[in-house]
């Protein structure tokens, strides 16, 4: 008979199999394929908006691969999920000739010491698809943006952190205008004591962004109904975000 001492090992490493095997395992995504009608989303989320019905095209413009169909409601749960969602994005169906990408994963503008992904990555699909638009609305660290490029030119960009403006190139659009987003010019008398000069920018709220995304495409957060008439059910595709979209530091020069 085998000691009680190596009986009881033996049991402890089978037992710490059994719970760590699963998370050793390659992470498998079980989507619903079922066709169902459009989920909300776009708080605490980032998003692209293409003028297109070809989703496939789509995601090779983007880099997806190992795509898998998933409804809206899998879509959807599976790119809020916490354990999930740094690692997917959602490809929806298309509504009103237009296609989201939605996903905490997509890169977003940086600044300080940090390589900027999301430029080249709008400029790729942009040279794809005559018109592009990105959101982000993070109200938990303060971080707001927007941008659109039609027919592969970019046309303006704003994105706004804790830290201030990290982007701004264009001029700001009418659609920003009438939300009350513009700057300030702040003229003040020369060398007078508490003068700050220079400009002053609002700064944005998620409500903004949602706005701007209804003036320019469609507000993510009211798709699920249009004018009292419910939409259409489809299917989209859930894709695992590329390693490359993930927050890079500048290497400093030797």
């Amino acid at each position: 008979m085998l000691p009680a001492v190596v009986i009881l090992v033996v049991l402890t490493i089978a037992t710490a199999a059994a719970v760590l095997a699963p998370r050793l395992l390659p992470r498998r995504v079980r989507m619903d394929v079922a066709p169902d009608r459009p989920r909300a989303f776009g708080s605490e989320m980032a998003w692209l908006a293409v003028e297109t019905d070809d989703a496939g095209r789509l995601a090779n413009a983007l880099g997806l691969e190992d795509l898998s169909v998933a409804n809206w409601n899998s879509g959807i749960g599976a790119i809020y999920d916490l354990k999930l969602s740094d690692s997917f994005v959602f490809i929806s169906p298309p509504i009103e000739g237009w296609t989201f990408v939605a996903g905490v994963s997509l890169p977003m503008p940086q600044g300080g010491g940090f390589v900027d992904k999301a430029a080249p990555l709008l400029a790729r699909v942009a040279r794809e698809f005559s018109n592009v638009q990105y959101f982000a609305a993070f109200p938990i660290i303060d971080f707001y943006a927007w941008a659109r490029f039609e027919n592969g030119q970019p046309r303006r960009a704003a994105a706004f952190g804790e830290a201030g403006v990290l982007w701004d190139a264009g001029r700001p659009t009418a659609a920003e205008r009438e939300l009350g987003l513009s700057m300030l010019e702040l003229r003040g008398i020369l060398n007078r004591q508490g003068d700050i000069g220079g400009a002053l920018q609002l700064h944005p709220t998620e409500a903004h962004v949602l706005g701007i995304a209804e003036r320019w495409s469609l507000n993510p957060m009211a798709i699920e109904a249009s004018g009292g008439q419910k939409r259409e059910n489809g299917v989209g595709w859930i894709a695992r975000a590329p390693h490359a979209w993930r927050a890079q530091r500048v290497r400093s020069a030797a």
